[in-house]
């Protein structure tokens, strides 16, 4: 199954944070053929284990998305909903949205609400309902909404989409576990794949506790500059995987940042170097968790973050998958 493939099977099972299920079942899918064991932890965590001795490593990306939750129903049947995550109300306005249990619906603010004025509170699902009764029926009190999945070719190797953060993380971990399927290499490797990233790195941190691992390495997305009016960012669609330095939440390792870099060079792998100035991933969580751990990170350079419309470079998610099978298979 080729990258392209593995990501559109992902996209396609929606799993906002705390209702990871579906997604997990079919990540348990992939990667149970590819790893020696695999468990599933009591926060939700599924946590596959390729059993080689020496040092443990943990590779990590998130398998939630953000989204809406139910909070209220109204009598005419429009039904409330509270934010999930980090959801731009800008970029959800108008959306078509689905709930865990297969209802459609479309994500609207209170009419003559304007979008400087956008609050959580101000909007609510129209699933069509013309009553209470009748939406009751669809739907209940703390059931979950995401924007509806879908998976766009655009021309030159991009993709857009939904939810590319972080199904495009899942997608390079499970290629990396299959390149390594066949193969001897001289580390522990722990795949895992996280829940509640979007609500605070919860479940990294809870695997990275049990694992114990001396590095860690994550893999998401991030942003970039090469858009109109974008902020100053050396990041770019096409420019290769991004070495994380630093974001908001994370230092990384000198010395794994380093090696990331130095096998890059040496092996013709485009690569560039990422500094967010904002936001975090897991890999802050996994850098604390226990006695700590030797962390970097491999994001997916990607536009329009938390939209509907998420768009990332095929080349550059290839680029994070020879990357990852590099630093666990050569020394620099």
């Amino acid at each position: 199954m080729s990258l392209y493939n593995t990501l559109k099977e992902l996209c396609l099972c929606p799993s906002v944070s705390g209702r990871e299920g579906a997604i997990r079942e079919k990540l348990i899918e992939m990667i149970s053929p590819l790893c020696d064991e695999y468990r599933v932890d009591a926060l939700g965590n599924l946590i596959a284990h390729k059993k080689g001795g020496g040092e443990r490593v943990m590779l990590a990306a998130h398998m939630d998305e953000i989204g809406f939750i139910v909070n209220f129903i109204e009598d005419n049947g429009m039904v409330r909903i509270a934010p999930v995550g980090g959801v731009s109300l800008t970029a959800a306005a108008y959306s078509i949205v689905i709930s865990e249990k297969g209802v459609k619906g479309t994500v609207v603010p209170d009419d003559k609400v304007k979008p400087a004025d956008f609050k959580a509170d101000a909007f609510y699902v129209d699933i069509g309902a013309t009553s209470k009764k009748r939406a009751e029926a669809l739907v209940e009190i703390g059931d979950f909404f995401v924007v509806t999945p879908h998976v766009e070719r655009l021309s030159g190797g991009r993709v857009c989409g939904r939810p590319m953060d972080d199904r495009v993380g899942c997608a390079v971990l499970v290629e990396i576990a299959r390149e390594l399927a066949d193969k001897q290499v001289d580390k522990d490797i722990y795949y895992v794949f996280s829940v509640q990233e979007e609500v605070g790195c919860r479940g990294a941190m809870t695997a990275a506790f049990a694992i114990r691992p001396d590095v860690a390495l994550c893999f998401d997305v991030t942003a970039t500059g090469d858009v109109p009016g974008a902020a100053p960012m050396a990041c770019k669609l096409g420019g290769g995987a991004a070495v994380k330095i630093k974001d908001a939440s994370v230092i990384c390792s000198e010395k794994i940042t380093g090696e990331l870099c130095r096998l890059a060079e040496q092996n013709g792998v485009k690569y560039q170097r990422e500094i967010l100035t904002f936001g975090g991933t897991d890999t802050s969580a996994m850098q604390l968790a226990g006695s700590g751990a030797a962390v970097g990170a491999l994001s997916v350079p990607t536009r329009y973050i938390h939209t509907p419309t998420e768009t990332f470079d095929m080349s550059d998610a290839t680029a994070c998958v020879k990357l990852g099978v590099l630093f666990l298979t050569q020394k620099a």
